[in-house]
């Protein structure tokens, strides 16, 4: 298991509070058991395992004022996007096709058929690399091709992207400010408090 943890151990059920059969059934897949148990403490994940942070996305969502479409959505993103970090490949150059995020997209296509979640899945950590190429590298249009190619996958659902980006951002001692600078860059979405 990565760290020495043991899923005997832990019911990631209860531990995340599972609602419907979809995560249920997610959640007894071995290598969603395998990801979740994964990982140590490290920046921007003082918590160690997947679900530790996992929990912390959920109570985010919890605190979202949106449908219950929305919500369960939202759900499955949580449970699905950091799980295959145990998988990455993470050697130089980078293998993006081995990207966890990718991995996470590649096993949930066994379960959902919906092309927008499983392109946030994939996504899901995009806008902080056009954050980084914006700011910290000043590479605009490198980040201009990155940003038309994510509005391009996401299909017009901005804000379901914009609202798991905020929920996962607001955890461990992640750096708050690309939340705010996709406040005011990111089109078509409604900042939320949260």
């Amino acid at each position: 298991m990565g760290n020495g943890s043991s899923a005997d151990k832990i019911d990631l059920a209860e531990a995340l509070g599972l609602e419907t059969a979809l995560e249920h059934e997610l959640i007894q897949h071995p290598l969603m058991v395998e990801g979740m148990m994964w990982g140590t403490p490290r920046y921007g994940h003082p918590e160690g395992e997947v679900y530790k942070h996992v929990q912390e996305v959920l109570a985010n969502i919890d605190r979202l004022e949106v449908d219950a479409t929305t919500r369960e959505k939202l759900r499955i993103i949580a449970l699905t996007h950091d799980t295959f970090k145990f998988q990455e490949d993470k050697r130089r150059p980078r293998n993006w096709h081995q990207h966890h995020a990718v991995l996470a997209r590649r096993f949930l296509e066994q379960f959902i058929d919906d092309p927008i979640l499983l392109n946030i899945v994939q996504n899901h950590d995009e806008i902080y690399y056009i954050w980084r190429d914006t700011v910290i590298y000043k590479q605009a249009d490198r980040a201009t091709t990155r940003m038309n190619r994510l509005l391009d996958r996401l299909c017009g659902e901005h804000q379901l992207y914009y609202l798991f980006f905020k929920c996962d951002t607001m955890t461990g001692d992640k750096n708050p400010a690309p939340i705010k600078w996709v406040e005011e860059h990111f089109p078509g979405i409604t900042p939320i408090d949260l």
